[in-house]
């Protein structure tokens, strides 16, 4: 990185910029529900995928959707490393 740029890591980003989550869809025969906790799995801090949860399931989205082999988003990423924050957000969500 140049000297002259300051690298910026964890700046706030705004409610409406977290919803454009719920916009994404996909592209093959993925639930749409699943599709959106995914995406915004993988573009999300901790923090505002907590925030994003809230608006999901205020546009009244499925926190239960299931691909063809019946995954759902938890059995979907609870292999990787830094999925737990995540996992545990979404079953509260869930309660």
């Amino acid at each position: 990185m140049r000297k002259d740029k300051k690298q910026v890591i964890g700046e706030e980003i705004s409610d409406d910029s977290i919803k454009l989550f719920l916009d994404v869809e996909p592209a093959d025969d993925t639930p749409p529900s699943l599709h959106k906790l995914v995406k915004a799995y993988r573009g999300l801090r901790i923090d505002d995928f907590e925030k994003f949860l809230t608006f999901f399931k205020q546009a009244g989205y499925d926190l239960n959707a299931r691909d063809a082999k019946g995954q759902d988003f938890i059995a979907l990423i609870q292999d990787q490393r830094l999925a737990e924050p995540y996992v545990e957000a979404v079953k509260a969500a869930k309660a």
